[in-house]
Parts: structure tokens; C-alpha cells; sequence
């Protein structure tokens, strides 16, 4: 009786596996499309706006600091950004991104 019952159990999981594997590449899809693909867009957005980096633009840093471009350094990848009259502060051109308030203003 006892090997009847491991028998029917073994026949019944003989077709979960492949209905495990479709769902587990169902989910992989869905996080891809809602999570990982809209991160990779935003992220080229942003590298966009840094290789097209010109003086004057006005830029916040990764800290959370608004300023206007000064000069670009290409060798060093660095940026000096003036965040008040007489105040330059030099920083890596990959914590640089877009002021929110000039991007919308260039939008209209």
C-alpha cells in the first residue's frame, strides 16, 4: 500500500516541474519589463544629459546641490560648478544630473 501511494505521488509531480519553470520565466518577464528595463532607460537618460554637458547648463549634484556649469574637463571626467557668485566646487561628472526645475522650463 505504502509504495502505491509514492508511486502516485511521483506521477502527480511529474508535470509540476515544467508548469514551475514556465511560471518562474513568467515572473522574470514581468519584474524585466515593470522594474530592470524602465531602470536601464533612465540610467541612459542620464548618461545622455552628462555626455552632452556644456557651461552654463544648470545641473544638481548627486548630494542634492543646484549650481550652473563652469568648465569641463574631458581628461578627468570632473566638473566645476559655480553654486553661488565666487563659489566653484569641482565634482565627478557621474554625480552630475539635470535641474528638474530648468528641465521642465525648457519643456513648455
Amino acid at each position: 500500500m505504502n509504495t502505491f501511494i509514492i508511486l502516485a505521488a511521483q506521477a502527480q509531480g511529474n508535470g509540476g516541474g515544467m508548469t514551475m519553470l514556465i511560471m518562474m520565466l513568467a515572473i522574470f518577464g514581468i519584474m524585466w519589463l515593470f522594474m530592470i528595463r524602465p531602470q536601464q532607460k533612465k540610467q541612459k537618460e542620464i548618461r545622455t544629459f552628462q555626455n552632452s554637458l556644456r557651461e552654463g547648463d544648470k545641473v544638481v549634484t548627486g548630494g542634492g546641490i543646484y549650481g550652473t556649469v563652469k568648465d569641463i574637463d574631458i581628461n578627468t571626467g570632473k566638473i566645476r560648478i559655480e553654486i553661488a557668485k565666487g563659489v566653484v566646487i569641482e565634482v565627478d561628472k557621474a554625480y552630475v544630473f539635470a535641474d528638474t526645475a530648468s528641465a521642465q522650463n525648457t519643456q513648455r
